[in-house]
C-alpha cells in the first residue's frame, strides 16, 4: 500500500514538474514568437506606409513628368476622388475643355468603384455649371 501512495505521490510530482517546465518553456516561446510577429507587423506597415508616401508625391509631380500631356499651370491637383482637374487653355486665357485625371502609381491600375461611378457621369455629360452668390458676409444683403 505504501509503494501505491508513493507511486501516486511520484505522478503528481513528475506531472507538477512538467507543468512548471514547459509553462516555462511555453512563455519563453510566446515571447519570441510575439517579438518576431510584432516586427514582422511593423515592417510591413513601414513598407505600406513608403509605398503610399511614394504614390503622393508621384500624384504631387506628374505634371511634370513628360507624360503629362496637359499644361501643368492649367492643372489643379485635388487628390479626391480625382487628383486632378485640367482647365485646358487657361493659363493661355482661352478654356477649351475641362479633363478629369487621375494618376495610378505603382501596381494599382484600377479605378475606385467611386472613380468608375464618376467617370461614367462625367462621359454621360451630367455636368453643369453653378454660380453661388454670398453676399456680404457682415449681415448686409
Amino acid at each position: 500500500m505504501a509503494w501505491v501512495i508513493a507511486l501516486i505521490i511520484g505522478v503528481i510530482v513528475g506531472a507538477l514538474l512538467t507543468y512548471v517546465c514547459l509553462r516555462e518553456r511555453m512563455v519563453v516561446e510566446l515571447h519570441r514568437w510575439k517579438a518576431e510577429f510584432e516586427e514582422r507587423i511593423r515592417r510591413d506597415v513601414l513598407e505600406r506606409s513608403r509605398a503610399a508616401l511614394k504614390g503622393r508625391i508621384g500624384e504631387q509631380l506628374t505634371p511634370l513628368l513628360p507624360m503629362f500631356k496637359h499644361e501643368p499651370a492649367d492643372a489643379r491637383f485635388i487628390g479626391s476622388p480625382v487628383d486632378y482637374v485640367i482647365f485646358d487653355g487657361h493659363s493661355e486665357g482661352e478654356p477649351r475643355r475641362v479633363i478629369f485625371v487621375d494618376v495610378k502609381t505603382g501596381k494599382s491600375a484600377a479605378l475606385s468603384p467611386i472613380q468608375r461611378k464618376l467617370k461614367q457621369v462625367i462621359e454621360q455629360k451630367r455636368v453643369q455649371w453653378e454660380t453661388i452668390h454670398i453676399g456680404a458676409l457682415d449681415g448686409e444683403s
